[in-house]
């Protein structure tokens, strides 16, 4: 059976001027910036004034752990958004920007699959409306201005062996982990031991994220610790003068991008922190304005529950004040069947025993967002390769975890294949079940809330962490970041800290090999086993096959 690919569907659609989607939730169009006929960015001016508005009701999607199946977690966030407003309700979708990182690499773009997609997909998928390399320049421009410091007589006296800024940059290379600065003579520095990050892990990635206006953004920015003298006294973003700069350059990036569904339904898309190694939200304050102007909000958390739903419930919804109704968890048969031990080319076959043999690792992410006091549902995104006696295994194991697992047709049919799902988070959003709380109060102790994240969350024995690590929590501290929470750096494809361990794993220790402070964000950084900040591209990148075809198309984006 021959199918469109996304990029082909998305390019077919018809799309309404960005103007008539603002007027669909109410915003004058003076208040909209656009960036040509289909995106736009939100007025700060507007954004306030919404104020005294009451909030609509906040549905989370999140998802089982990653396999190379397929779940198509964003698919089924642009799905359920468009069901919703199928059936009557006023609902508005917020996801993420796509990094180029995985674009070219090998994840692919951030804009859902087949009918249920955010168009234009080719934009939002490349530079789209320029957040991405504004949020990069900020960061650098901070990282030029340490080193023209030190290199001007050094005022503040930073310890160079104490530069903890690191640079970004919005691509997968390896090469660029560990670097040495400043080689070349006395004209060009004093030369030391730094590196890059991606963008999507940059703190100023998730100040962004985490700022309710602009003002907030820049004292966030100003809290950045930057490095720290030989008496280990630390050095601000504030100190260096930077902070005042580098809100200028993130003025239009601190305003939510407005675009569509291919049903022309209305979606903010905005910030990208990835959750694997930062915490994984759209923006808080295109969140809050969707809140305002939707009945419904539905939005996602990246990969699976264990990292995306956490960081969700833990950081954002802790920072924000946010309380969500319900949450989806988003599962196939397919990956289903790859937790079960099939391997990738024998999905194709019906194998009931190998799905019930996977669907624990289901059932662990139901239990652990259950205990945040969310109600959920489970929505399985149907394959055409699924058979009727493997979707109802997946149904019956639900079931008897508390829960409902309904199939969704979203990929092929567009809203009209979820409309079970949306009627299902209609009647838990509205049924008041819902009394959220994150995992651990504020005042628990920095390495006792990330033993209660492996214990609790990962189902994990303990936490393995260097004394100069835990030494390390106890002097943030004394300092007076006890109270952040905890943003964990793992593989996104197991509860443990090797990506080859898929299913319900128990007995597991979570080794943490280094701490950061994200001051600014408001959240201490454990980077755990060997994930990193700066990813690698595949053996055959996704930018071997991305081209410009003879009338001037795009082709290769997925």
């Amino acid at each position: 059976m021959a199918f469109k690919t996304d990029i082909e569907i998305a390019r077919e659609a018809k799309k309404k001027p960005i103007m008539e989607i603002g007027a669909k939730l109410g915003i004058p169009s003076e208040h909209l910036l656009p960036y040509g006929h289909d995106k736009a960015k939100v007025g700060q001016e507007f954004i306030k004034s919404l104020g005294d508005r009451p909030d609509g009701k906040l549905i989370l999607v999140t998802a089982i752990n990653p396999t190379p199946a397929g779940e198509g977690k964003t698919t089924t966030t642009v799905g359920l958004g468009d069901g919703l407003n199928r059936i009557g309700k006023k609902a508005v979708i917020c996801i993420r920007e796509a990094s180029l990182g995985p674009n070219f690499g090998m994840k692919g773009g951030a804009a859902g699959g087949g009918m249920a997609q955010v168009v234009p997909m080719e934009e939002m998928n490349l530079h789209f409306t320029g957040d991405f390399h504004a949020i990069t320049s900020a960061h650098n421009l901070l990282s030029a201005m340490i080193d023209n410091h030190i290199y001007w007589g050094n005022d503040l006296g930073i310890d160079e062996r104490r530069v903890v800024w690191r640079r970004v940059m919005d691509m997968n290379d390896r090469a660029l982990r560990d670097i040495v600065v400043s080689l070349g003579g006395v004209s060009n520095g004093f030369p030391r031991q730094t590196g890059f990050d991606i963008t999507v892990a940059s703190e100023v990635m998730a100040i962004l994220c985490l700022s309710n206006d602009l003002d907030d953004l820049q004292k966030r920015l100003g809290d950045i610790v930057v490095a720290y003298t030989r008496a280990k006294t630390p050095i601000y973003a504030r100190d260096i003068k930077a902070d005042g700069a580098m809100t200028v350059l993130l003025k239009d990036a601190m305003q939510p991008n407005l675009v569509q569904t291919l049903e022309n339904n209305p979606a903010f898309v905005h910030g990208g922190p990835f959750a694997n190694i930062a915490h994984g939200c759209n923006s808080v304050i295109a969140t809050k304005t969707a809140l305002k102007l939707g009945e419904y909000v539905v939005t996602e958390a990246g990969f699976g529950a264990d990292l995306g739903a956490e960081k969700f419930f833990d950081i954002k919804c802790r920072k924000a004040g946010l309380k969500p109704s319900a949450a989806v968890i988003v599962a196939t048969v397919r990956a289903m069947k790859m937790n079960g031990g099939v391997a990738k080319a024998d999905l194709g076959a019906e194998n009931v025993e190998a799905v019930k043999k996977g669907c624990p690792n289901l059932g662990r992410h139901i239990a652990n967002v259950k205990s945040f006091g969310v109600p959920v549902v489970v929505a399985i995104n149907h394959f055409y390769s699924d058979t009727d006696a493997e979707i109802a295994a997946v149904k019956a194991y639900v079931a008897e975890q508390g829960a409902e697992a309904i199939l969704c047709k979203h990929w092929a049919q567009g809203s009209a294949g979820i409309e079970d799902l949306a009627n299902k988070v209609v009647q838990l959003a509205e049924s008041g079940a819902a009394n959220f709380a994150p995992l651990y109060p504020d005042d628990m102790p920095l390495f006792q809330k990330l033993q209660t994240i492996a214990k609790r969350i990962y189902h994990a024995d303990d936490v393995i962490a260097d004394k100069s690590i835990r030494d390390q929590l106890k002097a943030w501290e004394a300092a007076g970041y006890g109270k952040l929470p905890i943003c964990v750096a793992k593989t996104q494809y197991s509860f443990t800290t090797d990506p080859t361990v898929r299913g319900a794993p128990v007995g597991h220790t979570v080794p943490v090999r280094e701490v950061r402070l994200s001051a600014g964000a408001g959240f201490i950084v454990a980077i755990c086993g060997e994930i990193m900040t700066m990813p690698g591209l595949p053996k055959v990148p996704s930018a071997e096959v991305i081209r410009l075809n003879d009338l001037g198309h795009v082709e290769g984006l997925f």
